[in-house]
């Protein structure tokens, strides 16, 4: 077993324009002073870390790290979650996935394509430049519009999709193992990998590639009615990264699971902060410590009544509150002694 290392930050919700939240010093102090430990960076704003600077200096890693670490907090992971979703768009998303890239590339998919897997490059050996073992990011979806459809699929395309898929990512899979560092998918709603099911495809169209790995957030499976306990049981060994993110799941006699195009406060799934949903924590915590999942509990703030403020200050004590400190013994050593074989034959009379 393995403790649990937290209680971490994840920095993408909190960002803004007006101080603490408009600078890296900034969101340090504020992060520290609320008794977070580590935080999880977001790679597209530039007043954070600038990506491709980092890929290639060593010298501006070491002081990106040193500023970090004189607030007494650690880099938990990079996330790429915007360029990891640009490296594979259904052409239906098109329009409202230009709003994420630079100007010259709006309506120009191949493009717009290519620059995200350069920005996946770069994040790995930024990644190793940062001495960090995982990341965290999104698929991508080609397949999204296909998942309750009419008419029925063609046979054989969802396999294309996660063959063309897969083709996309290995290129990348291979420099992040070149670099030592693991891809956290975030098994998410509207990702190609969404599920169980979908991460298996997507493991098996790369080869098994040994770089493909989990995300782990709970939220998402409550939306989808999956069980998220028994998840860890079967992917357990994927899980090299983990959101605490609360979610809950109401419906009623005019809407389900998808939401009937509502606003988030009148969806029958809705994220929360964490606490104030229907995700069971301490079953969470207990079974990623049991199997020894190495991972760092990040606070992802998503909610459709508390502030964000709230959230944060709730976050680190509740994180805190739910880390167990793996047990090195059993409660019943002082009971044992030293193997005896002559005795144990004894025992079972034989």
């Amino acid at each position: 077993m393995k403790t649990i290392k937290g209680p971490a930050v994840f920095l993408a919700q909190f960002m803004g324009d007006e101080a603490p939240y408009n600078s890296l010093d900034g969101l340090c102090k504020w992060a520290s002073d609320l008794g977070y430990k580590g935080i999880q960076m977001p790679t597209l704003d530039p007043r954070l870390i600038d990506l491709s600077k980092a890929a290639e200096s060593q010298y501006y890693c070491d002081e990106l790290l040193g500023k970090i670490n004189a607030y007494g907090l650690e880099l938990t992971e990079l996330s790429t979650h915007i360029q990891g979703q640009l490296v594979a768009v259904h052409p239906a998303h098109d329009i409202m996935f230009d709003v994420f890239v630079p100007d010259n590339l709006k309506g120009k998919p191949k493009e717009r394509t290519a620059w995200a897997i350069q920005e996946m490059k770069n994040a790995a050996k930024a990644s190793r430049r940062l001495n960090l073992k995982a990341h965290a990011t999104f698929s991508g979806s080609l397949l999204w519009p296909m998942v309750h459809p009419w008419p029925q699929q063609p046979k054989g395309l969802v396999d294309m999709g996660f063959k063309e898929l897969a083709s996309r990512w290995k290129p990348i899979l291979d420099v992040f193992d070149d670099n030592g560092v693991d891809v956290c998918y975030e098994v998410h709603p509207v990702e190609d990998i969404h599920d169980g099911d979908t991460f298996e495809r997507f493991l098996e169209a790369t080869g098994n590639h040994k770089r493909v790995n989990i995300l782990y957030d709970p939220s998402h499976f409550v939306l989808q009615q999956l069980d998220y306990i028994t998840y860890i049981d079967h992917y357990h060994e994927f899980i090299k990264a983990f959101h605490v993110k609360d979610s809950e799941f109401n419906p009623t006699g005019k809407k389900g699971t998808f939401g009937g195009y509502n606003d988030w406060k009148d969806r029958a799934g809705r994220y929360r902060s964490p606490g104030d949903g229907q995700v069971d924590f301490k079953r969470v915590f207990s079974k990623l410590t049991e199997y020894g999942c190495d991972v760092w509990a990040v606070l992802e703030w998503e909610c459709v009544i508390k502030s964000p403020e709230q959230g944060a200050r709730e976050g680190a004590p509740f994180i805190k509150n739910h880390i167990i400190e793996a047990t090195t013994k059993a409660f019943d050593d002082f009971a044992g002694g030293e193997t005896d074989e002559d005795q144990l034959k004894k025992i079972l009379g034989i």
